[in-house]
């Protein structure tokens, strides 16, 4: 055998590459002077993608299969150099092995909360997370904009990059919602399906598919979080019946207190009554939704024994006069006094003492 023939054995016969990472989006396949003999075999497995690149020309992609190169059944590759010798000799060109198969389970998240505006609160920062998958779909533009000549390329290289397009489209889609911040928890699928097919275009600029989105959590301050969970029972709650209840605690703490007799007799009567027209209301559901409640009417403190008692509406406070725990001469205030005030000096106070009985005589 000729020293011609022991070098061209030791050329390439066989071009593949066996992926055992999960993670390798291009691998170029090395070569001394990138030397491949024609009649070489081409095998592309499945997920994979071929690409020939000859002095930084994109030559051809080769699909799954496998190939034997030559310029008979690939014409393409005559437009490579190195065919000089004839068809026995090799040719020069930088192969590519591009992974097209799905990358699973990429983890995103926010760096940094996002600040957005908000009707009811505000300024609001949110932060959010989730997760994408995607695949390269067009080899020769993903090498040509992103890859480049690096031998090797993971998505370790690119995933920050595909990030910050991500947060971009985040940023936008939750900016043009108009969603109040309490509704995004109910809607996540519908935020990321809107970022899904924003990304779209974002991608395909690179040779990449986002193939799904998805957001996982967002999350907002402690303190508007509880603003919300507050805003959320409100509307759930019978106002009537808290004012009723809340006076009735009132009252009781009154009658706790051992240096006030008058409020002792005034909390057990009125917190007592007051018990027990609530669990009438409860016991007969018939009755309270065939009888309307009555309008929420103003709240007034009540000074009692030198403690502030309170709020009471208008029934909690006629139960005081019949006490004889609030005189005309009682300090009372309300929202918008500027200061405590008789109650005397309260126009929307003078017909507790007109529907009150009058005190019983001493026997």
């Amino acid at each position: 055998m000729g020293l011609f023939d022991k070098l061209r054995g030791e050329l390439i016969d066989i071009i593949e590459f066996l992926d055992n990472t999960q993670d390798t989006i291009v691998y170029r396949f090395e070569r001394h002077n990138n030397e491949i003999k024609n009649n070489a075999r081409l095998i592309v497995r499945e997920g994979q993608a071929a690409v020939f690149v000859n002095e930084g020309e994109i030559a051809d992609t080769f699909t799954p299969g496998t190939y034997t190169l030559n310029t008979q059944n690939l014409p393409v590759l005559t437009t490579l150099k190195g065919w000089k010798y004839g068809f026995n000799s090799p040719f020069k060109a930088e192969v590519y092995f591009v992974s097209t198969r799905n990358f699973i389970d990429r983890k995103w998240g926010t760096k940094h909360a996002i600040i957005l505006s908000d009707d009811r609160f505000g300024m609001v920062e949110i932060r959010a997370f989730g997760t994408y998958s995607f695949k390269v779909t067009d080899p020769p533009v993903f090498i040509r904009e992103i890859a480049g000549t690096n031998q090797l390329f993971s998505t370790q290289q690119i995933q920050e990059q595909l990030k910050s397009m991500i947060l971009t489209r985040f940023s936008d889609a939750t900016g043009e919602s108009n969603l109040p911040v309490e509704r995004y928890a109910a809607n996540l699928n519908e935020l990321s399906e809107s970022i899904f097919g924003y990304m779209k275009d974002d991608f395909a600029a690179y040779g990449i598919d986002v193939t799904k989105f998805l957001i996982e959590n967002i999350s907002m301050p402690d303190e508007v979080k509880k603003e919300i969970f507050e805003l959320s029972r409100l509307d759930k709650i019978d106002l009537d019946k808290l004012a009723k209840l809340k006076a009735a605690k009132a009252l009781e703490v009154a009658a706790g207190n051992p240096s006030g007799t008058a409020g002792i007799g005034v909390g057990l009567g009125a917190g007592m009554a007051m018990a027990n027209q609530m669990t009438q209301q409860m016991a007969n559901p018939q009755h309270a939704q065939t009888t309307p409640p009555p309008l929420p009417g103003v709240a007034y403190y009540v000074a009692v024994d030198g403690q502030q008692a309170g709020p009471f509406p208008m029934e909690g406070l006629l139960q005081l006069v019949e006490k004889q725990a609030l005189t005309k001469e009682t300090l009372v205030w309300k929202q918008g006094l500027a200061a405590w005030a008789p109650a005397g000096e309260q126009p929307d106070l003078q017909d507790l003492w007109t529907a009150a009985p009058p005190p019983l005589p001493n026997v």
